[in-house]
């Protein structure tokens, strides 16, 4: 859906070990949002992606309040979010009206 919104895309995706655990080969701090997306005129977005019931680890929170204290627009994003998710992405940033980065961490 972003692309289509005319976003720029970065998502990282686990890989299967050869033992059957799930595992993302990053190269600095450990924890860093799923998806980071720019716009030319909408802004740029750090989003951790959930399951409805998933927890973010330590690590994840860290990296979000880091970002968010830097100025940077945050969210943690669940299915049940889309509404809100789809209205993002098709406007500006709404500062006084978006969710905190870990309200639901």
């Amino acid at each position: 859906m972003a692309i289509l919104y005319g976003w720029k895309v970065h998502h990282v995706r686990p890989g299967m070990t050869r033992n059957g655990a799930w595992m993302t080969h990053v190269q600095g701090h450990t924890g860093f949002p799923d998806l980071v997306m720019a716009h030319k005129t909408k802004g740029i977005i750090f989003a951790e992606l959930k399951a409805d019931k998933g927890r973010c680890e330590a690590d994840q929170i860290d990296w979000l309040r880091t970002l968010d204290t830097a100025g940077a627009e945050c969210y943690v994003w669940r299915p049940a979010d889309w509404h809100f998710i789809q209205t993002r992405l098709l406007k500006g940033p709404d500062n006084d009206n978006r969710p905190h980065t870990t309200d639901r961490a």
